[in-house]
């Protein structure tokens, strides 16, 4: 439900509105909690996520091979696995922004919960089961030392340690907080670009504080005010550096009149182009 929620706020229509063309490829079809089958504790609903990352990632490689930019909408971040996948197709020489509450990079060994969501970024990076680190038949899908997490607050232990033994850059709220938003996105752009000509943003909604965004699946207090998220969308838009690009994570079960919706349709306007004085 997190694409029409998106969709619902006219994210197609403001996006023409600024002078883009717009093709939307549709969802991909997506099993139902309800009846699917959980599976693996440690790698819960695997068969239907990889089915789900694959249809992902041939739609994102259409996109790619057309000369379009590709901007994914979710649903949990587990879609990642198959952006990047996508992607990984013409090639993993590429940086990545990851801009989310949480480090993503548990594996089905340090994973207390068994969300493949919470695994997204280890395995694009090739960390994990291979069934997921191999969804595209590309692994690594990206350069981990040009990865640059943003926004960090919540991490699991084991999953801490790992990220601490990574070549990935992290800038978790205590070095914005100290640094400002300004320089952590001029740091992080720099890391993220350096030798490669592509980077990816992947947005996580629950990145922004709760009491901006609630709609969202695990909130945790203490994220990017409203105006440290349009910012870092601002820069990103400035540098030019940006070649593919995901939202996800919303919710609109938990929202309040697709408050979250509507704001991350503005973030993604501020992305692509749309400035306070034009």
């Amino acid at each position: 439900m997190g694409p029409s929620a998106i969709r619902i706020a006219r994210l197609g229509e403001r996006l023409e509105e600024l002078g883009h063309h717009v093709k939307d490829h549709g969802n991909v079809s997506a099993a139902d909690m309800s009846t699917a089958s959980v599976g693996d504790p440690k790698l819960r609903y695997l068969g239907d996520v990889i089915k789900q990352c694959r249809l992902v990632a041939d739609s994102v490689s259409r996109c790619v091979g057309q000369g379009s930019f590709p901007l994914v909408l979710g649903g949990d971040q587990s879609t990642s696995i198959g952006t990047l996948a996508g992607l990984a197709r013409s090639g993993n020489r590429r940086g990545v922004v990851w801009v989310d509450a949480h480090g993503d990079f548990n594996t089905s060994k340090t994973t207390p919960s068994g969300n493949i969501h919470g695994m997204a970024l280890a395995a694009i990076l090739g960390y994990g089961d291979p069934r997921l680190t191999k969804v595209g038949g590309v692994s690594p899908m990206a350069q981990e030392k040009n990865t640059v997490l943003i926004g960090g607050r919540s991490f699991d232990s084991m999953e801490a340690k790992a990220m601490s033994r990574s070549k990935m850059t992290v800038y978790t709220m205590r070095e914005i907080d100290e640094l400002g938003m300004k320089k952590v996105i001029q740091l992080g752009l720099k890391i993220a670009g350096e030798g490669v000509s592509q980077v990816h943003l992947s947005f996580d909604v629950d990145s922004i504080d709760p009491g901006e965004a609630p709609g969202t699946g695990t909130p945790v207090k203490g994220g990017l005010t409203y105006r440290e998220a349009h910012l870092a969308m601002e820069m990103f838009s400035d540098s030019r550096m940006i070649t593919s690009a995901e939202f996800v994570e919303v919710n609109p079960i938990l929202d309040t009149a697709n408050h979250t919706g509507e704001l991350t349709v503005e973030l993604i306007l501020s992305l692509f182009g749309k400035k306070i004085i034009a």
